[in-house]
C-alpha cells in the first residue's frame, strides 16, 4: 500500500482538496471511497480488466479540480442536441440553474441539482447514491465518490408516464495551463409504472485537455420503462473515464445508448442488474476512432432472476492508427431459468493500421437458457463495393453508402428523432473528414 501511495502523491494532493461538508452519511461516504482508492490505485495493464488500456496518461499528469466557470448561452449552441425542451445543464461539475430549463414539469417529477437533492430528497438519495457504483472494487468509481458534491438528479414517481426527452448537457471548460478534471454524478430513479426519456450528453471545446470521470447511477422500479441515451462529444485531446450501473425490477424495461465520438482516451464500463422476473435490458452502442484514439467499451448484463431477456449490439467504425476494445459480459446466475440473452459485436476497420481486440464471454450457471453471442471485424466487402459500382456509383459514392448502412443499424433505434438526425449529421460530418485525410494520403 505504501508503494501505491507514493505513486499517487499528486492525488492524494487532490483528495485534500476534495468537497466536504453536507450531511454525516455523503461525508462518510466520500471518506471511504477515497480511502479505498488509495489502497486500489490506478489500474494497470497486469489487470485484466485493463489489459489493453493504458490509463498512465491520466495517472501520471496533473490535473486540478476544474473551478466553477460561468459560461454564456450561446456557447451551447454549437453541441450536440442542446436546445433539449427540459434540460439540466453542469458545467465543470456544478449545476447551472440559469443555463438549465426546468419550468413547466409535472409534480412529483424532480429534475435538478444533486446536491440539492442530498438535503431536500435525503431519505431518496441516501438509499441510493453509491449502492449500485460499488467504489470497492472500481478505482475510477472510488475516484469519484470520494469527489461527489453535484450533478444531475432525476427522480419520476410512481405511475408518471412523461413524454418529453430530458437532457442532462455536462460540459468542461478548461482554462490555464493546468489541466482540470470533473467527477459528475449522475442519479436516475424511476418509480414503479413510470416511463421517461433521458439523455446524457458530455461535451467540452475542441482543443481542450481534461479528465472527466463520470458516473451514473439507474435505478428501474417495477414495469418501469426508461429509454436512455449517453452521447460522449468532448475534445479529442480529454480523457473520459465512465461507469453506468442499472438495477432493473420486476417486469421492467431499461434500454441505454451509447454514442461515442470523441476524447484522446475513453472507457465506457456498463454493468446492468436484471433482479425481476420478466425484467428487459437492451444495449447499444456506436463508436467512432480515428487518429490514434482509444475507445474501450466494457458491457456486463447480470441476468439475476427468471424470464429476463436481454439484447445488446455494439458497433465500431475505426481508421487510422486507433485502438478499439470490447469486451462483453453476460452472466445467467443459477435462478436465471428461461433467460434469453443476445449479444453481436461488429467492428470496421478503414485502415491498416487501426485495430480492435474483442473479447465476447458467456458465464452460465442455470440449464434451461438461450445465449447467443458473435464478433466480426473486418474492412469493407469488396464484393459489395463491386456490385455497387456496376450499378453506376463511383468508388467513392459506394464507400461511403456502405459506411452509413453499417453505422445506420443503430442509429435508427434512437427514438428521439431532433437526437437521432444530430447524431447522423456529426457522425457523417466526421466520416467525411476522415475519409478524406484518407483519400488525401
Amino acid at each position: 500500500m505504501a508503494q501505491v501511495a507514493e505513486k499517487l502523491q499528486p492525488w492524494l494532493a487532490a483528495l485534500d482538496e476534495r468537497p466536504r461538508g453536507g450531511s454525516r452519511w455523503l461525508q462518510d461516504l466520500r471518506d471511504h471511497a477515497a480511502s479505498r482508492f488509495v489502497e486500489l490505485g490506478f489500474p494497470s495493464t497486469r489487470d485484466e480488466e485493463w489489459r489493453f488500456t493504458n490509463v498512465a496518461p491520466i495517472a501520471s499528469t496533473e490535473f486540478r479540480l476544474a473551478p466553477p466557470s460561468k459560461l454564456d448561452a450561446e456557447a451551447l449552441d454549437t453541441f450536440l442536441y442542446a436546445d433539449a425542451p427540459f434540460r439540466l445543464v453542469i458545467v465543470n461539475g456544478r449545476f447551472s440553474p440559469e443555463l438549465s430549463r426546468t419550468a413547466g414539469l409535472p409534480t412529483g417529477l424532480k429534475f435538478g441539482s444533486l446536491a440539492t437533492a442530498a438535503t431536500e430528497q435525503a431519505d431518496v438519495v441516501g438509499r441510493y447514491l453509491g449502492q449500485l457504483a460499488d467504489p470497492k472494487a472500481r478505482a475510477f468509481a472510488a475516484l469519484n465518490t470520494a469527489f461527489t458534491h453535484d450533478g444531475a438528479y432525476v427522480y419520476i414517481p410512481d405511475g408518471l408516464v412523461f413524454e418529453q426527452p430530458l437532457q442532462i448537457l455536462f460540459v468542461s471548460v478548461s482554462d490555464g495551463p493546468i489541466a482540470s478534471m470533473s467527477h459528475p454524478r449522475t442519479l436516475i430513479v424511476c418509480g414503479d409504472r413510470s416511463q421517461v426519456q433521458i439523455v446524457e450528453t458530455y461535451v467540452s471545446a475542441p482543443g481542450q485537455k481534461h479528465f472527466t470521470n463520470a458516473v451514473t447511477e439507474i435505478v428501474a422500479g417495477e414495469n418501469a420503462v426508461l429509454d436512455h441515451y449517453k452521447v460522449e462529444e468532448e475534445s479529442v485531446d480529454a480523457f473520459h473515464m465512465a461507469s453506468m450501473h442499472m438495477h432493473a425490477a420486476r417486469s421492467s424495461n431499461v434500454s441505454t445508448h451509447a454514442f461515442t465520438l470523441g476524447g484522446r482516451i475513453v472507457r465506457n464500463d456498463i454493468v446492468a442488474v436484471l433482479d425481476g422476473e420478466g425484467a428487459e435490458c437492451t444495449l447499444n452502442g456506436l463508436y467512432l476512432a480515428d487518429g490514434e484514439r482509444l475507445v474501450d467499451t466494457h458491457t456486463t448484463i447480470d441476468h439475476a432472476k427468471a424470464h429476463c431477456p436481454s439484447h445488446e449490439i455494439y458497433k465500431g467504425i475505426i481508421g487510422g492508427r486507433a485502438r478499439a476494445v470490447f469486451n462483453g459480459k453476460i452472466i445467467v446466475r443459477i435462478d436465471a431459468q428461461k433467460t434469453d440473452a443476445k449479444q453481436t459485436n461488429r467492428a470496421l476497420l478503414l485502415s491498416d493500421s487501426a485495430t480492435i481486440n474483442t473479447k465476447p464471454q458467456l458465464e452460465i450457471f442455470a440449464d434451461d437458457v438461450k445465449c447467443t453471442h458473435g464478433a466480426a471485424i473486418g474492412q469493407l466487402d469488396d464484393d459489395a463495393i463491386f456490385y455497387l459500382r456496376a450499378r453506376g456509383l463511383t468508388y467513392l459514392e459506394a464507400r461511403d453508402m456502405l459506411i452509413h448502412a453499417f453505422a445506420g443499424e443503430i442509429l435508427e433505434r434512437v427514438k428521439i428523432e431532433p437526437l437521432r438526425r444530430a447524431l447522423e449529421d456529426e457522425l457523417y460530418a466526421q466520416l467525411a473528414k476522415d475519409l478524406a485525410e484518407v483519400d488525401a494520403a
